[in-house]
């Protein structure tokens, strides 16, 4: 019987193994991802600054070649056949899963046109890990990686998207989040909840969700919110029920502040009549809210 700790040799022939790699603690790399980064002939890496201190912090001396966006192709063409000699090769990026938003689709296309196995290895990815901490139904879901920096495709992209029931998952970065946000409410309407899901895993990893509007004045409150790695979890469109209506936090804070000095039925039919909506949803509204305030306090 092999002792829990004692490396086990594997068969690296004509290989290329996909190697998540951690997206902020390092202590979340798998025992497999840290054995074949050992064992292979050598690591195709996004960055090979970045990954180079991942290597040293694990004691890990396997030659590494760059690979990114731009050099992909070349490197493709003259990885294939090292291959085919033989050799085996981890592709990995800068931090998580390779390929997902980040270089190695040439590659591993390339690869299975050849007819070389190609072994993916399980573990972190940004977008996952934010959806099971979301609280947003997970059983469908799509992967928009990033949206457009323009303002004009962004906006066609979330037009598009504006009737996807399934959950949507985007990354952004710090400085377009505002602006995303923006969009967002401009599209879907203040109502859509969000999560955004920031630096993951590490020190100042933040989880917090909002109707979108709301999400919107949140960050704008404090720059450190729109900072680091963001991921974006948006809960997919839903159909609206019957007599159903949109109630936005403008509406709801008018309703708050009659209700200050006028009978519940009263503030929702001044209410209804101010924005033209139906006063019976108001007040079915307000009923809701005074019950679950009821309940909190007991």
């Amino acid at each position: 019987m092999n002792e829990p700790n004692q490396d086990i040799e594997v068969e690296m022939v004509s290989t290329l193994y996909i190697v998540t790699t951690p997206i902020g603690n390092l202590d979340d790399i798998t025992l497999r991802a840290l054995q074949i980064l050992k064992q292979v002939d050598f690591i195709a890496a996004e960055d090979t600054r970045r990954t180079g201190l991942l290597l040293q912090h694990f004691a890990i001396n396997t030659r590494m070649i760059s690979l990114h966006d731009h050099n992909e192709q070349q490197k493709t063409d003259q990885l294939i056949p090292q291959l085919k000699q033989g050799l085996s090769i981890a592709l990995v990026s800068d931090a998580g899963t390779p390929l997902i938003n980040d270089p190695g689709y040439h590659l591993v296309k390339s690869c299975r046109q050849a007819g070389i196995l190609v072994v993916p290895l399980p573990g972190p990815c940004a977008a996952i890990t934010a959806l099971s901490a979301a609280g947003i139904a997970s059983d469908r879901f799509c992967y928009e990686g990033f949206l457009p920096a323009k303002r004009k495709s962004r906006q066609e992209v979330l037009q598009a998207l504006t009737e996807e029931s399934r959950t949507l998952i985007f990354y952004e970065s710090p400085h377009r989040l505002l602006d995303t946000l923006a969009d967002m409410v401009a599209i879907w309407g203040a109502e859509r909840y969000v999560v955004l899901a920031r630096e993951l895993t590490k020190t100042w990893e933040s989880i917090h969700g909002l109707p979108v509007g709301e999400l919107l004045d949140w960050v704008k409150v404090d720059e450190n919110r729109s900072r680091g790695e963001m991921v974006l979890v948006v809960q997919g469109y839903r159909t609206p029920q019957k007599d159903e209506v949109a109630i936005s936090s403008e509406v709801k804070k008018t309703l708050a502040l009659l209700q200050q000095s006028l009978p519940l039925k009263k503030a929702a039919a001044i209410t209804a009549e101010i924005y033209g909506l139906k006063k019976n949803a108001l007040y079915k509204y307000s009923l809701e809210q005074q019950v679950s305030a009821d309940s909190a306090i007991k």
